[in-house]
């Protein structure tokens, strides 16, 4: 009996430790987000100090150099690294692009590095979109590097009318209706198939499922894993659906279905099945209409389109690449598109 009562008060222990712990770790994040946001706010305004004194002073560049060596000697002298030239000029260059056209940028949400890196975006539109998005979704340095080489912003431009596209740079990605899901390439440079001359559908697949937390960051918002060659049985027969998530954005059930060949109209038709099916057997009253996404290495846009029905809201086929496109060709199909 005695040793039991030792045990419940280590447990008890233990959860004073444990909230203690998430107390001690969420008030560092708070004070990191204090410190982040004031760095950001005077590196905001030593850049508007900057620029006002070059405008104020000599019209010539030898004016500006010899203003930012003199400050950064001064400032490295009496408040250590970080006041190097090459910083001093990414201040100003931070301030000249967020002094006008600011979003979010106001209240400066993000590291420095993310807005350094931000800064080299010319387009306003593109840049804006990516620092809503960051905010939104808490990328990290490292995923918004991502998101942008893989050209998020084109690849969503291409799939939405002109009103939409204004909306991208207010209020970033909205998930409103079935189409707003999906992508048109998905980019999977993540599963390491670029350097295979050969690969079926199950290894496609399989590498999905190995790296499951990037490709649902590829899917884009709201998704949740639910299984794959998820099976089902209708008069005797059995189905196997290749990849099954939902989205709790729009509360409803995605099924996906993977093609490495060129996408046929058969395809088509199974994956309206598999739809149909979850529409009538699975999802729940109060749950949307099920969206089903193909997603193949070739597919021909016209083939799609008279595969399915005119007022067609479920069904979308898109392409994958597996190497990682440029951002010019990427800006190139959107001007080609529009």
């Amino acid at each position: 009996m005695e040793i039991k009562k030792k045990n419940e008060r280590v447990n008890v222990n233990n959860n004073i430790y444990q909230n203690i712990s998430e107390l001690l770790q969420q008030a560092r994040k708070n004070v990191n987000k204090v410190i982040n946001s004031a760095m950001v706010n005077t590196y905001f305004e030593i850049g508007r100090m900057i620029v006002v004194e070059e405008q104020e002073g000599k019209k010539r560049a030898e004016y500006g150099k010899k203003l930012l060596e003199t400050l950064s000697k001064k400032l490295t002298l009496e408040f250590g690294k970080g006041f190097s030239e090459r910083n001093l000029k990414q201040m100003r260059m931070f301030y000249q692009k967020y002094s006008i056209g600011q979003t979010l940028s106001a209240q400066f949400k993000l590291s420095w590095s993310h807005y350094i890196f931000l800064c080299k975006i010319d387009s306003l539109e593109e840049r804006n979109f990516y620092e809503i998005e960051s905010t939104n979704n808490n990328w990290s340095l490292r995923e918004l590097k991502r998101q942008f080489d893989t050209g998020l912003y084109e690849r969503l431009v291409l799939s939405r009318d002109k009103e939409e596209i204004k909306l991208l740079s207010k209020q970033g990605q909205l998930i409103e209706k079935p189409k707003n899901l999906v992508k048109d390439p998905y980019v999977l440079e993540f599963l390491g198939l670029e350097g295979l001359t050969k690969y079926s559908e199950n290894d496609l697949e399989t590498a999905i499922i190995n790296h499951i937390e990037k490709f649902i960051m590829e899917l884009g918002k709201g998704f949740l894993f639910q299984g794959r060659q998820v099976k089902f049985t209708f008069d005797e027969e059995h189905f196997f659906v290749d990849l099954v998530f939902y989205n709790r954005i729009l509360k409803c059930f995605v099924v996906i279905d993977l093609k490495i060949g060129k996408l046929k109209h058969q395809d088509i038709g199974q994956m309206q099945m598999y739809v149909n099916y979850y529409d009538r057997y699975v999802k729940l009253e109060d749950e949307n209409k099920t969206i089903g996404i193909i997603i193949c290495k070739n597919k021909n846009d016209t083939l799609v389109e008279i595969t399915l029905p005119e007022n067609n809201t479920q069904i979308f086929a898109s392409r994958y690449n597996t190497v990682l496109p440029s951002k010019e060709e990427l800006k190139k199909i959107v001007e080609d598109e529009s």
